[in-house]
C-alpha cells in the first residue's frame, strides 16, 4: 500500500494511492500515527480497503499533501552514510553510524514551502531515504530488523550548515528549523519496494541536477541501522529513521552553494515519488 495524508496543515485526512489515483479513507476511522502502526493498522487497513475501497471518494486534484504520518515520537538521522558524501565534506568514513536527532516540529508536507531560517546564509539540501518503524523495537537482531519496518518514504533533510557546524554543540541545531523535514508524498509499505538496496535517489535545484545517487552505496544498510539504533533507544511505531544522503550537497561544492529565496528544489526516489519545495524567506 501507499499511504498519504491530505488537507490543510493540522487538518490532514488519511488516504491511499492506487493505480487509479488517490482515495480518501477517512471512513476507516484512524489517522496514521503511533497507535495505528502499533495495532497492526496496515493489515487492518488493507482488509478494510478490500471491502470498502469501491465506496471511497477520490482525493480532489491539487489538494495539499501533508507528511504521510502524524508527528512521530522522534526523527533519527544518520550522518555520512554514503562514502562519496563523506569524501566531499572532508570527513572520514565512519566506523559506526553517526546519529543525530531532528526536531519533530520540522516536519512538513512534501510540497510545502521551505522557509529559510532567520539569519541563515547556508541552508542546504539532502535527499534521503526514510524508514518508518512499524512496531516497538528494542535490542533487535539485524536478521530480524526488517520485521520492525512498516515502510519507506522520501525525505529532504534540510540543514543550515552554519548553525550545524560553526556554532558549536550538536548537529541538531542546524537540522531542526521549521519546514526542514518535508516527508512524502507517501509511505510505501515494504511489499511495494523490491530491493531497498538498489534505489536511485536524485535532487535538482532550479532544474539543475545536484544529487544523483543509489542506495547500493550505503555504508550502513537499513537492517543494520534498525538493529544498531535499537541497542541505544526504543524505537516506537511511527518513528522515522533518515538514512543519509549521497554526494552533491551545497556544502561539498567548490565554491559552496546554498539555497536562496525563490529557489525550487525537486527530489525523488524510485518507488517513493517526488516532492518539490520553493524557498521563501522567514517573515
Amino acid at each position: 500500500m501507499k499511504l498519504i495524508r491530505f488537507g490543510l496543515p493540522g487538518e490532514e485526512k488519511p488516504g491511499v494511492v492506487t493505480a487509479n489515483g488517490m482515495f480518501d479513507v477517512s471512513a476507516f476511522g484512524e489517522d496514521y500515527g503511533e497507535k495505528f502502526f502499533e495495532t497492526n493498522g496496515l493489515e487492518r487497513l488493507s482488509r478494510w480497503w478490500a471491502q470498502n475501497g469501491a465506496q471511497c471518494p477520490q482525493v480532489p486534484v491539487g489538494v495539499r499533501l501533508g507528511a504521510p504520518l502524524q508527528r512521530p515520537s522522534k526523527i533519527i538521522c544518520i550522518g555520512l552514510n554514503y562514502a562519496d558524501h563523506a569524501r566531499e565534506t572532508g570527513a572520514q568514513i565512519p566506523a559506526e553510524p553517526i546519529v543525530f536527532f531532528k526536531s519533530t516540529s520540522a516536519l512538513a508536507g512534501p510540497n510545502d514551502n521551505l522557509v529559510i531560517p532567520r539569519n541563515s546564509e547556508k541552508t542546504d539540501w539532502e535527499v534521503e531515504l526514510a524508514v518508518v518503524i512499524g512496531k516497538k523495537a528494542s535490542y533487535v537482531e539485524e536478521k530480524d530488523a526488517l520485521d520492525y519496518v512498516a515502510g519507506y518514504c522520501l525525505h529532504n533533510d534540510y540543514s543550515e550548515r552554519a548553525f550545524q557546524i560553526e556554532r558549536g554543540g550538536q548537529w541538531v541545531k542546524g537540522k531542526s528549523c521549521d519546514t526542514f523535514a518535508p516527508l512524502g508524498p507517501w509511505i510505501a509499505t515494504k511489499d511495494e519496494i523490491s530491493n531497498i538496496d538498489n534505489l536511485r535517489l536524485w535532487l535538482t535545484v532550479n532544474g539543475k541536477t545536484m544529487q544523483d545517487g543509489n542506495t547500493s552505496n550505503f555504508i550502513f544498510r537499513v537492517p543494520f541501522l534498525v538493529s544498531y539504533l535499537s541497542q541505544f533507544m526504543t524505537l516506537l511505531p511511527g518513528d522515522v529513521i533518515s538514512t543519509g544522503t549521497p554526494a552533491g550537497v551545497g556544502l561539498g561544492m567548490n565554491p559552496q552553494v546554498y539555497i536562496k529565496e525563490g529557489d525550487v528544489i525537486e527530489l525523488g526516489i524510485d518507488g517513493l515519488g517526488t516532492s518539490k519545495q520553493t524557498a521563501v524567506a522567514y517573515k
